[in-house]
């Protein structure tokens, strides 16, 4: 193992009707008023809604409310809710939904503190160190941000979708009921499957150094998922494979996988966020076309560990039969794994390398982003 510092603050609180105590939750906390970001109006339908408002209200929390966010949150929402934070003096945020939700809240947190545009802390012109204290919800399993301090948002403006964070952008608690999530449809059941195996890939096939205890761990979270998902495909009430599910997609990106590692990247999210930028394709839809070609540029690199991946994951002998089980995999949950099957069109890779090469400085990896690099995934992505 490597030397390393773990620091997570974020209190998980998981179980079935957990959601009904968010209010005693963040009343601990001394908050007197929330502001509660949402997506689309299923949350108000279901009954949700009104148990969270109820739940605030019965411990003298006041709120207001910002729905709207849609799955490939964008800035302008962010802008909108930085406005209605400041305009009523919310002292925090409590997202209600997916990831996407959680990460508009996560800079909206940011943003109400800062008297510039938050946009900067994206684009690294500053760092994050104030946030109003964020608390969420989470209803769909697949980004890890209820234990993380990241979120990810695309600029309509300029198509650049990239992230913030801190140690203040932790949420403080985050409560996780399997049962909120057995609405999930389909397609988007395996957008997060996706997503949660490129989290635990992109560490995995690109550390220069993974102990064993790490390489095992993320192992069992890949195995998790292809189980859970297969179950969950079948029969989405299954309490114990949600459970399981929305655990491994926590424990795929809270660091716990991170922990004692040398040299890992975020390459297939590079890769892939400004496919979701300019085509707002489902962004696990978008990791499961890059992963499978990034993996076929990448394994001359580990071919050790892409031997290991190909047994301990789908019991295979080499590297290129593992990387075909797991495109076959994708086709059988039904997620993309071609650029045309995303709809997006072979003839724009030239624009989309030069895309990539602009931003590349943001994601500490310019020298290893190379045109070269680039080029080759997209071009095996086709």
């Amino acid at each position: 193992m490597k030397d390393f510092t773990c620091y997570n603050p974020t209190r998980i609180e998981f179980g079935k009707g957990k959601e009904q105590n968010i209010g005693q939750y963040i009343a601990e906390y001394g908050v007197k008023k929330v502001l509660i970001v949402y997506g689309s109006e299923r949350i108000k339908k279901s009954g949700l809604f009104e148990i969270v408002t109820k739940s605030l209200s019965d411990k003298g929390i006041a709120y207001e409310q910002l729905g709207g966010v849609v799955s490939n949150p964008v800035m302008s929402k962010v802008y909108e809710g930085i406005e209605l934070a400041k305009a009523t003096k919310v002292d925090a945020v409590l997202a209600v939904g997916g990831g996407s939700v959680l990460d508009s809240s996560k800079a909206i947190s940011v943003g109400a503190l800062y008297e510039g545009d938050v946009w900067d802390f994206f684009v690294g012109k500053t760092s994050v160190t104030k946030a109003l204290k964020i608390f969420d919800i989470i209803t769909l399993a697949a980004t890890g941000s209820e234990m993380n301090a990241y979120g990810v948002v695309t600029n309509e403006k300029t198509k650049e979708k990239l992230s913030l964070g801190g140690v203040v952008t932790f949420p403080t608690v985050s409560v996780i009921n399997p049962k909120l999530q057995a609405t999930v449809t389909r397609d988007y059941l395996a957008y997060s499957a996706a997503d949660i195996f490129a989290h635990s890939l992109d560490m995995y096939f690109s550390a220069t150094y993974l102990p064993e205890f790490i390489a095992a761990h993320t192992e069992n979270i890949l195995n998790t998922v292809i189980r859970t998902t297969e179950i969950l495909l079948e029969n989405p009430d299954d309490y114990n494979a949600r459970g399981e599910f929305a655990w491994a997609a926590t424990q795929a990106l809270n660091q716990s996988t991170f922990t004692g590692i040398e040299g890992n990247r975020y390459d297939t999210h590079f890769l892939e966020h400004t496919l979701s930028a300019e085509y707002n394709i489902p962004h696990g839809a978008g990791l499961s076309i890059i992963v499978p070609a990034w993996m076929k540029y990448q394994k001359k690199y580990l071919p050790e560990r892409f031997k290991r991946f190909a047994d301990k994951v789908f019991g295979l002998e080499n590297a290129d039969a593992g990387i075909e089980a797991l495109i076959n995999w994708y086709k059988k949950i039904g997620t993309p794994v071609t650029l045309k099957e995303g709809n997006i069109p072979e003839e724009d890779i030239p624009a989309l390398v030069d895309k990539l090469m602009a931003i590349a400085k943001l994601w500490l990896g310019s020298e290893y982003y190379t045109k070269e690099m680039i080029t080759s995934v997209l071009e095996k992505s086709k």
